[in-house]
């Protein structure tokens, strides 16, 4: 059986409109992530037949691909849940997220700083990559990342809790190549309650995401 599967949606095709139109949703979900889930399944039969045989010619291609794909698989997952049609807006304690909004505050000095902060990493991502807003176990913090492709330029041992995919298939059939307008509606079904949750999680268990002084 293949380690790992396809999620389904949590809402249907049109759920993100007028954000995210249905074909986006659609061929986002079902063929691009659905690739990323058959990519990294791929890679471990292919790794346990270079156990099988003692032939490690490929390994550094295989290790590449494993990471490629894994991340896309994890990160895509994250997507979907931060997003939803009746989100957006700011996180508030009066919705039952105060811990978050206190930590972005703590981590960035305010909402609109961080918000800044995240837009521009998204939107200036060089190529094909992630803006991400991840939990810091050593310092408590949360910090914003540039992730190239899906696995590069990230701290080892952050947990991100929301993200924003900044691949042109993301966008491009509905925003063509104006990636910051993409960037800028995203905000507007920020699924605030997802990310307060991950946030939660992430805190419990950052004494054994990373040990460390």
């Amino acid at each position: 059986m293949a380690t790992y599967t396809l999620p389904e949606l949590p809402y249907d095709y049109a759920a993100l409109e007028p954000v995210i139109n249905p074909q986006i949703i659609e061929l986002h979900h079902d063929k691009h992530h659905a690739a990323y889930v058959k990519g990294a399944n791929d890679t471990l039969e292919q790794l346990a037949e270079a156990r099988d045989k003692e032939a490690w010619g490929a390994v550094n291609g295989l290790q590449k691909n494993l990471a490629f794909h894994l991340s896309g698989h994890i990160l895509h997952s994250i997507y979907w849940h931060n997003m939803t049609g009746d989100g957006g807006g700011e996180p508030l304690a009066a919705d039952g997220v105060g811990d978050l909004a206190d930590g972005i505050t703590d981590s960035f000095g305010s909402f609109a700083g961080f918000k800044s902060q995240l837009t521009k990493a998204a939107a200036t991502t060089q190529g094909s990559g992630w803006g991400v807003l991840a939990y810091e176990p050593l310092s408590g913090k949360l910090i914003v990342e540039q992730v190239y492709d899906h696995q590069g330029n990230v701290g080892q041992g952050s947990v991100p809790v929301l993200v924003f995919d900044a691949w042109e298939h993301a966008f491009y059939l509905q925003y063509k190549n104006q990636k910051v307008d993409f960037i800028e509606a995203m905000w507007r079904v920020v699924n605030w309650q997802d990310v307060a949750k991950r946030y939660a999680a992430a805190k419990e268990r950052a004494d054994v995401l990373l040990l460390a002084p």
